[in-house]
């Protein structure tokens, strides 16, 4: 029997349709239930075995938007600090290519 390109093309359509369908519809399992993070299942773990009670953070980020905020901050210090710097190092490598080049003609 000789499938030709078309049903091919067709039966890979309908498996990755079906495929998608099936995984959009039946998200019933709750992850956090079954996957904990390394906070919860080793640490904690070992802390409890010790007798050290958990503690409150320094600054809890779990709190609204806090951490995407501290991000932003830290993207904006970052870009900045690249910003300034960046004329410095475009003429760093210029200086060095103008060097090359006059040792070059001196040969």
């Amino acid at each position: 029997m000789k499938i030709n390109v078309k049903n091919k093309r067709l039966f890979l359509l309908v498996f990755f349709l079906l495929f998608a369908i099936h995984f959009s519809l039946f998200t019933d399992v709750n992850a956090s239930e079954k996957w904990q993070g390394v906070d919860e299942s080793v640490i904690e773990k070992f802390a409890k075995e010790h007798g050290i009670e958990p503690k409150e953070p320094l600054i809890n980020t779990d709190q609204g938007d806090l951490l995407l905020f501290v991000f932003l901050i830290a993207g904006v210090a970052g870009g900045f600090i690249a910003g300034y710097y960046w004329r410095e190092l475009i003429n760093y490598k210029d200086r060095n290519i103008e060097k090359a080049y006059l040792r070059s003609k001196k040969l």
